[in-house]
């Protein structure tokens, strides 16, 4: 089947920003007396704000200070990316770019809260190359439930199976795949283990290696 549209996640698939926010876990629980907080950092990789909190405070209790850890957090996420500038990840400025001149439709779909997105892609300059930015906060439950591709797809008026999405998180295939679409991964901080493996359309090393699958089926 002809793919019609392709749908990027952000966070570890445009910018290489999945490692920053990790180490910002690291720092803001070492700095609040949190102790070790690694299953929670990567356990929330895909998720909205509802879910992450729903995540954490399954994981370490009904006391763990969310709202605080998560101003605490941002600040410095935000505060390391003025100091060191956003890291773009190899190959997005050429796929994007490539698509557009194609004519292909494109959204980002994305767990983080639509204004960061905004954001993130008007200072790498990618802003002018997506018709539609979903966001986190534009649905109740966000990754792995399928609400936001599907609300993507409804935005640039194609059928879900005629839509590939490029993900790097377990959570966004499964979102993607609950959607029907074509999951496309370019693992990032989590390698797929083989139920994820199972739910792929395809596995790639990188964006470039994406552009040349893509130049194939569209």
């Amino acid at each position: 089947m002809r793919m019609e549209a392709v749908i990027f996640d952000m966070d570890g698939v445009l910018f290489d920003t999945e490692r920053l926010s990790i180490s910002c876990w690291m720092e803001t629980a070492e700095r609040m007396g949190l102790g070790d907080v690694t299953e929670g950092a990567y356990g929330c990789i895909g998720l909205n704000r509802t879910d992450s909190r729903l995540f954490l405070k399954g994981l370490y209790g009904e006391s763990f200070p969310y709202d605080e850890f998560r101003a605490q957090n941002s600040a410095l996420f935000q505060k390391k990316l003025k100091e060191d500038g956003l890291p773009v990840k190899k190959g997005a400025a050429e796929i994007l770019s490539w698509l557009k001149e194609k004519g292909v439709k494109t959204a980002v779909a994305s767990s983080t809260n639509t204004q960061s997105v905004r954001s993130h892609m008007e200072r790498a300059g990618f802003l002018p190359y997506f018709r539609e930015i979903i966001g986190g906060d534009m649905v109740e439950h966000s990754k792995p439930r399928p609400d936001i591709y599907l609300m993507a797809c409804a935005r640039l008026q194609v059928e879900p199976q005629r839509a590939a999405a490029i993900e790097d998180s377990p959570n966004g295939i499964r979102s993607a795949h609950a959607a029907g679409m074509m999951p496309v991964m370019v693992p990032d901080m989590v390698e797929p283990a083989p139920e994820i493996e199972a739910l792929l359309y395809r596995r790639c090393t990188d964006l470039l290696e994406v552009k040349d699958f893509l130049a194939e089926n569209l």
